[in-house]
C-alpha cells in the first residue's frame, strides 16, 4: 500500500519534506521502531479518541502510553478510546490499525504530547505496516503548528 492517498495527497499540498522508509512488517508502533533502529522516542503514533461527539488524535511517541486521565484533566471527562470499527471507518485508506500522526487531512484535530517537542527528527506511519515517513523536526512543526500541546503520556 506505501503511503496512504489522503496523507500523500495532503503532504503534497503543504509542501512538506519527507524520506519513505520501507521497513519488514510490523503490527505496533514499538516493533516498527524495533525494525528499523530508532529510538522510539521519534516514532510519533496516532491514538484515534472519541470526545463530544466526534474525534480527534493524540500524537505521542511510540515508546509511551497515553495517560488518558490527563488528557480528561485538559481536554474534559467525556474522552474516550475510539473502537476499531470507527478508526478504520476515519482511517479508511489506511491498513487496519495503520494510522499516521496526522489529523487534518482526516478532518481530525489533534494534540500532541510535549516530549515529542526534544526530538530532532520525528518518524510515523505512512498507513500501512510496512512504511515509515521520516521528517526533520520542521517540517512535524509544521503539520502540527495550530494544535495544543501537553503531557499526557508516560514512558514505556
Amino acid at each position: 500500500m506505501a503511503i496512504a492517498p489522503t496523507l500523500q495527497k495532503y503532504l503534497a499540498a503543504e509542501n512538506i519534506q519527507y524520506e519513505v522508509i520501507p521497513h519488514e512488517l510490523s503490527m505496533t508502533s514499538a516493533r516498527t521502531a524495533q525494525a528499523c533502529h530508532i529510538s522510539g522516542d521519534r516514532l510519533a503514533k496516532g491514538i484515534v479518541l472519541r470526545r463530544d461527539g466526534g474525534y480527534m488524535l493524540a500524537v505521542l511517541p511510540a515508546s509511551h502510553h497515553l495517560r488518558l486521565s490527563d488528557l480528561r484533566t485538559s481536554l474534559g471527562d467525556n474522552v474516550h478510546m475510539a473502537n476499531e470499527t470507527e478508526i478504520n471507518r476515519l482511517f479508511s485508506d489506511c491498513a487496519h490499525g495503520a494510522v499516521p500522526a496526522v489529523g487534518k487531512c482526516y478532518g481530525l484535530d489533534i494534540i500532541v504530547d510535549d516530549s515529542l517537542e526534544a526530538q530532532p527528527d520525528i518518524y510515523m506511519e505512512a498507513g500501512d505496516h510496512e512504511t515509515l515517513l521520516h521528517m526533520g523536526h520542521a517540517q512535524f512543526a509544521r503539520l502540527t503548528a495550530n494544535a495544543p500541546h501537553g503531557r499526557f503520556s508516560a514512558h514505556d
